[in-house]
């Protein structure tokens, strides 16, 4: 009789859920709609370090629109990753410092999502770029 936990566990596919998950929200919720609606975006965006309306919305587009799709196909995953952390970072604690954890839950999720995926990287399930042999797990 097999031990009830033999199965390893299902780490690209993990990995895989996670990245389509966590990126199909941020273009959704936040990317997505700064597309959509820029002149308005530019008149009510935060801009908490003085640079104007322009210097916080692109790198925020950048960070919420363009990083997700390279993480959607596992590309530069880990690379990704950063734009979009530090965005969120800059949001949590420079923009929203009042907002308890509940009322910014959904960005702190966020943060522990792409965070999780630098220090991962994309897993297998992801599109190559170039023809190599066997790659490490998670290699970028």
């Amino acid at each position: 009789m097999k031990p009830l936990f033999s199965q390893p566990p299902r780490i690209n596919a993990g990995l895989f859920f996670l990245r389509l998950t966590g990126c199909l929200l941020l273009l959704h919720v936040h990317g997505l709609p700064k597309v959509f609606h820029f002149s308005e975006e530019l008149t009510r965006i935060e801009d908490p370090f003085g640079l104007g309306p322009w210097m916080s919305l692109l790198p925020a587009i950048f960070a919420e629109v363009i990083c997700p799709i390279f993480i959607l196909a596992g590309i530069f995953t880990r690379l990704a990753c950063l734009p979009i952390v530090g965005v969120l970072l800059v949001a949590m604690v420079f923009v929203h410092p009042d907002w308890s954890i509940a009322e910014g839950q959904f960005g702190w999720l966020l943060l522990i999502i792409f965070t999780t995926l630098a220090l991962t990287g994309p897993g297998e399930w992801r599109i190559h770029l170039r023809n190599s042999k066997e790659e490490p797990h998670g290699a970028d």
